[in-house]
């Protein structure tokens, strides 16, 4: 766990126990190379949060579009965040939205990294 969280010092635990699992057999090089791919595709809650924020009170669904989910997005922005009460909802998951999006991103940066490897 040490050297994940030396790796990604801004995730919280949940997040880094994740990463950690998915890792345990991987060199300090292949972590480091990981972190830099892992870095660069994964969404911050924070960001997802006020994307939320402003779905509430202007362009709604924009959150879904930036967490790949495409066709929430869509129905989002023509119901108006399924009339307003889709967007309170993902106001009070946004984490654990974030935290599935982001978990399928570690699994494919895995899968990147294995079919690069060959």
């Amino acid at each position: 766990m040490n050297r994940i969280i030396n790796f990604f010092p801004d995730l919280d635990m949940e997040e880094a126990a994740f990463i950690d699992s998915l890792l345990k057999d991987f060199s300090e090089d292949e972590v480091k190379n990981f972190a830099i791919l892992y870095r660069s595709r994964r969404k911050d809650p924070q960001m997802i949060l006020i994307l939320t924020l402003v779905g509430l009170f202007g362009l709604a669904g924009l959150h879904r579009f930036i967490l790949n989910q495409i066709g929430m997005g869509i129905l989002y922005f023509f119901t108006g965040g399924l009339c307003v009460i889709g967007t309170i909802v993902d106001l009070v998951n946004y984490k654990s939205l974030t935290y599935e999006c982001n978990q399928k991103i570690a699994l494919e940066v895995k899968a990147y990294m294995a079919m690069s490897q060959r």
